[in-house]
């Protein structure tokens, strides 16, 4: 199973493109792979003949598991003993002998087994159907019966698309809307819940059921939890003047984040000791700017980071385009596993939700991350041209850089924070 994302922990297998004793190609998909995060297709490490399948459809497991084999020294059209044993079409073991490729995994798209697979034959009406992880959580957050949607994938699995198309057409409207809609609504601190008659909340306190965090938190949580553990952790804020800023966004028809992405970049080439990854003591300092946005998921169902490559570039209406396109997909659950790895630099925009200062975790083995807080106007103390102070209102935003200091010092830290605010508060359209 291959790593997907930083923070993604372990996969499940959602079909088997190939069946034992079928010639595959190089980069060829072989599998496809569900997380929480994305789904996406499995390149064949090497060209073979499938000669094992270690891990069923519908299995999860983690990072690193070998899913399959493939025999590297088959030739294509040769026999074998799929074919040659009619009443078993898949009992090809591997040669002992022969040269095997263990076949790694990355995810995307819904779940069907070899086709002699009981669990993955048509089923007819009414009998068992598998459905993907990710199916079954868009049906559950649209309170869909998947039975009632036909399926256009292969064999006629119900994918993705599938249940988004059928929300889309269905529309937001339930019967449950119409009956709800006739209740009178609760107050935010009303004591009793609905089915509750007045003055059943004044009997002994019932705690709420808990629920266990889902995979996708468990896994945040395990690679923040590694990363303060691993760097020591320092935190730098700057306070700028967005005024310029704020006109180009308004001329160009962007919001502020690429354009302080574009400072932030220009600083990094300035400094590139910050676009770097310190692995145990090794300092690899990076000349491509690859640049990771936090994306936050809809629902609360956790962040996840792609990545902008060769970020360095891309003008800020490139940065726009491609970070809009990013979150689209990252929303929609189409990222790839190329998609959200190799990030050098990360950038995350809490301020977009008010919030005016934090102190962002580093995602390892980066060696810092920098945080975009809310655009405030504010009184501020100004200088004209001949030393004058005045009180203006301006708009200001707090940018904070979590560092490890094992790899940098303070200093550099301020000057390239001070690098950035430089460029942002000259920028000229």
């Amino acid at each position: 199973m291959p790593q997907m994302g930083a923070s993604v922990a372990e996969g499940t297998i959602i079909e088997w493109r190939k069946q034992l004793g079928d010639w595959i190609e190089s980069d060829e998909t072989i599998a496809e792979v569900s997380t929480d995060k994305i789904d996406t297709e499995i390149p064949s490490p090497a060209a073979g003949r499938l000669v094992e399948i270690l891990v069923d459809v519908g299995v999860t497991v983690d990072i690193g598991v070998t899913l399959a084999r493939i025999a590297t020294d088959a030739r294509p059209g040769e026999s074998h003993d799929a074919e040659r044993d009619p009443a078993s079409p898949e009992s090809a073991p591997a040669s002992p002998e022969s040269p095997e490729s263990t076949a790694p995994a990355s995810p995307e798209s819904e779940p069907a087994s070899p086709p002699d697979s009981p669990a993955d034959a048509v089923a007819p009406r009414g009998a068992a159907r598998r459905y993907s992880p990710v199916v079954q959580r868009i049906a559950a957050e649209h309170d869909i019966e998947l039975d009632a949607i036909e399926g256009t994938g292969r064999e006629g699995r119900v994918r993705k698309q599938d249940v988004i198309a059928y929300v889309e057409a269905r529309g937001s409207a339930t019967p449950a809307d119409d009956d709800e809609a006739s209740e009178p609504a609760l107050h935010s601190e009303s004591p009793y819940r609905p089915d509750q008659p007045p003055g059943a909340a004044d009997g002994p306190y019932k705690p709420p059921e808990g629920r266990p965090l889902s995979r996708m938190r468990q896994a945040i949580g395990t690679h923040m939890h590694r990363s303060l553990q691993t760097a020591a952790t320092c935190t730098t804020w700057i306070e700028v003047d967005v005024s310029r800023v704020e006109l180009a966004r308004k001329k160009k028809g962007i919001t502020a984040l690429p354009l302080i992405a574009r400072c932030a970049i220009g600083a990094l080439v300035e400094f590139p000791q910050l676009n770097a990854w310190l692995e145990d003591d090794i300092h690899t300092v990076h000349e491509q700017v690859n640049l990771g946005i936090a994306v936050a998921l809809d629902d609360d169902d956790g962040l996840i980071v792609p990545v902008v490559r060769g970020a360095q570039d891309l003008s800020a209406e490139g940065l726009s385009r491609r970070i809009r396109d990013l979150a689209h997909r990252a929303r929609a659950r189409e990222l790839t596993a190329d998609a959200v790895n190799g990030a050098t630099f990360t950038l995350t925009n809490p301020g977009q939700f008010g919030s005016i200062m934090a102190t962002p975790v580093i995602s390892q083995p980066q060696v810092a991350i920098l945080d975009v807080e809310a655009i405030t106007k504010r009184p501020v103390v100004v200088t004209d041209a001949v030393g004058q102070d005045a009180i203006a209102i301006r708009p200001m935003v707090i940018l904070g850089l979590s560092w490890d200091h094992r790899a940098l010092d303070g200093a550099l830290a301020a000057r390239f924070l001070a690098s950035i605010k430089r460029r942002m508060e000259s920028y000229e359209s």
